[in-house]
């Protein structure tokens, strides 16, 4: 494992090896910040469409003129 990831993975094992109740208080103190639930949120949206098939950008923008 490289270094940088390192803290991370120790960071993930630890979370992981939490009860359930104390992962479920962590998760939802972590989502009260607005920039770590913001990307999470992008992060989600990304993997969710991640397999969609590309298209140009000029034909989104005719489908989303006001």
């Amino acid at each position: 494992m490289k270094a940088r990831g390192a803290t991370a993975a120790v960071f993930l094992s630890a979370f992981k090896s939490l009860p359930k109740k104390e992962r479920d208080i962590f998760l939802t103190e972590i989502l009260k910040e607005k920039d770590v639930r913001e990307d999470l949120i992008d992060i989600a949206i990304a993997e969710s469409r991640a397999k969609d098939k590309g298209r140009p950008f000029r034909e989104f923008l005719r489908e989303h003129q006001a």
